[in-house]
């Protein structure tokens, strides 16, 4: 059993990131993290994707955790993918970031986390940024 990681590179991935590295640990497991790339992304950071995704794999290392790291791949509908990834590796749980939305934007929640809620077998564990 693992822990996955939808990771986006944004507050919401990062405190993500935090919540998987705790679940991982509780749980006395490895993690998998599924890099979820955004078009916005590329000039976003001054980081590249690969840089970034080797402070996430540091952040489990340095906790004692093992985590290998996959990425959506391109044109992929990330819902889909993410679900097929927890079925592969018979994830425990998934762990998600969440942000704020208005009324309006709960509304029309054809969102990839409203469907991972409910398309996903196992528990998923929301985590919203802290204020």
């Amino acid at each position: 059993m693992t822990v996955l990681l939808a990771y986006v590179p944004t507050p919401e991935g990062d405190a993500a990131l935090t919540a998987a590295v705790d679940e991982t640990r509780r749980r006395a497991t490895d993690a998998v993290v599924v890099h979820v790339p955004r078009p916005a992304d590329a000039g976003a950071s001054p980081y590249s994707a690969e840089q970034v995704l080797d402070a996430v794999q540091q952040r489990f290392a340095s906790a004692g955790l093992e985590a290998s790291v996959r990425e959506v791949p391109t044109g992929a509908d990330t819902a889909d993918a993410l679900i097929d990834v927890a079925r592969e590796t018979g994830a425990e749980v998934v762990v998600i970031g969440l942000r704020r939305r208005t009324a309006v934007g709960k509304l029309v929640l054809g969102s990839t986390s409203s469907r991972l809620l409910l398309g996903l077998e196992c528990p998923v564990l929301a985590v919203k940024p802290a204020t």
